[in-house]
């Protein structure tokens, strides 16, 4: 019995040589390929630490790879800007803990998605983004987690920062009176768009066979056969939070769309499901789980009707022949819309199709914010030209059948104040919060006990006081 014992031991240890010699050979490849040079002296260890928080010398060696993989350059010396960009991370970090900056596991989870979707389209499929990264989606969604996490806590902690920074028209004059020209901004070329969409019949008999489905759901929850949690795991279609059990984390009713709040907030019993509630995003049941204050947490379900190729097709036939109708001048693109769109988010502008940009609501957009399907068209129209209709996925997951018209097109240009106003404002605006943002670093720097490796101390850093 000791003799096996021992030779079970020696098993165990050799697989775990052998794993961690893998593991370092990957590593290894991975340097070779984005041209960092080795060092075969590397042995993992804190090298500086802020606050509270540590960061490790493998900390800094996997910024360096992305920023390579990335195409960044520095500002200087990378062994010094890349450990001082960590170090200032930190900052933002321990700031959001202190004033309770929170970012939900379902929004944690939908940006991790979202990347993941991306990615997916960019390379073609799944399997072919999983061949490439060498991982598993789960392995993906898990590396993501905690990088998308800190990265929105970080850009909230930024947000709050800056929420009482505003300039005047009279700070934005002066600002550009004295700058060269070739100083002012180009402003790239922007477009305004119209938009109907036409959302294709769904049969009675999906919507009923949806609900059916959601009622077993119910049935099997309140028998006690399996937990809601699971079965949001298994078939919800909100992805965000189904890998949450359908949880969504607590929320205000104005962040919920209007039908699913009015049944989530009379809800009670957290044993008790809802009905079927129909919302633009499809039909749902929900689970209480706590309310707190104005805000509840609970889960869902959500499933989506099928729309039958046949719809799609019929759809499209009778936009083609509007298309010709607008086209030939019969009828005024702002009359069908009101008529006709579906599209509840551009229906009372007359269809214009609206940009919330981070310098506030506008109908200008560049073609690269535009959603893919509808810049595809508009890169092919003439100012006051309609589109051939086009299906594409609307912001509520839903496919719909649409055609767009350009309504105006603006070439690239240098920014004047006349013109381009809001452009220039938010210059000045964007300088003026990142000059506060700066102050707010080198400040929290000198009261943030900070220490690090003697190799940094005589490094050139963009912020002074991190020697102590």
């Amino acid at each position: 019995m000791k003799n096996f014992l021992t030779i079970f031991l020696c098993v165990l240890a050799s697989l775990a040589i052998s794993a961690q010699e893998e593991q370092t050979d990957s590593v290894a490849e991975t340097r070779d390929s984005l041209g960092i040079k080795p060092d075969v002296n590397f042995i993992d260890e804190v090298v500086w630490v802020v606050g509270d928080e540590a960061i490790l010398r493998s900390d800094i060696e996997m910024m360096r790879m992305q920023a390579v993989q990335e195409g960044m350059k520095w500002d200087g010396d990378p062994d010094c800007r890349i450990p001082e960009q960590l170090a200032v991370q930190k900052l933002f970090l321990n700031q959001a803990a202190l004033d309770s900056i929170e970012v939900t596991e379902s929004e944690v989870m939908q940006g991790v998605d979202q990347q993941i979707n991306a990615w997916i389209q960019m390379v073609g499929s799944k399997e072919k983004l999983e061949e490439y990264r060498k991982q598993t989606i789960t392995q993906m969604r898990s590396d993501l987690h905690d990088e998308f996490k800190n990265r929105e806590l970080i850009q909230r902690m930024r947000r709050k920062l800056v929420e009482d920074v505003k300039v005047t028209p009279a700070d934005v004059k002066e600002y550009f009176r004295e700058q060269p020209q070739d100083s002012i901004p180009m402003v790239p070329t922007t477009v305004e768009v119209q938009i109907i969409t036409m959302q294709p019949r769904v049969p009675v008999e999906e919507i009923n066979r949806v609900k059916d489905r959601l009622r077993d759901f119910t049935e099997r929850v309140q028998s006690g056969r399996t937990s809601f949690a699971t079965l949001a795991r298994m078939y919800s279609e909100d992805t965000g939070s189904a890998v949450q059990g359908g949880e969504l984390g607590y929320t205000g009713r104005g962040m919920l769309d209007p039908s699913f709040a009015a049944v989530a907030f009379n809800l009670s019993d957290p044993k008790k499901i809802s009905k079927i509630v129909e919302s633009e995003y499809g039909f749902h049941i929900i689970q209480l789980i706590d309310k707190r204050g104005d805000k509840i947490n609970c889960r869902h379900i959500l499933m989506k009707p099928r729309v039958p190729q046949a719809s799609i097709d019929s759809t499209m036939v009778h936009m083609k022949v509007l298309t010709e109708d607008l086209n030939n001048k019969r009828f005024a693109f702002e009359d069908i819309v009101s008529l006709l769109s579906d599209d509840k988010d551009t229906k009372n502008n007359r269809g214009l199709m609206s940009n919330n940009a981070e310098s506030g609501r506008t109908s200008r957009f560049e073609m690269k914010d535009l959603p893919t399907e509808v810049a595809r068209q508009v890169s092919q129209l003439s100012v006051d030209s309609v589109s051939q209709p086009f299906t594409m996925v609307n912001s509520r997951g839903k496919t719909v059948c649409a055609i767009v018209k350009l309504k105006t097109r603006t070439p690239a240009h240098r920014a004047t104040i006349q013109e381009d106003f809001q452009v220039l404002s938010n210059v000045v605006l964007n300088k003026r919060k990142e000059e506060k943002v700066r102050q707010w670093v080198q400040d929290k720097i000198k009261s943030t006990y900070v220490r690090m490796d003697d190799r940094y101390k005589n490094c050139d850093f963009e912020y002074e006081g991190w020697v102590k």
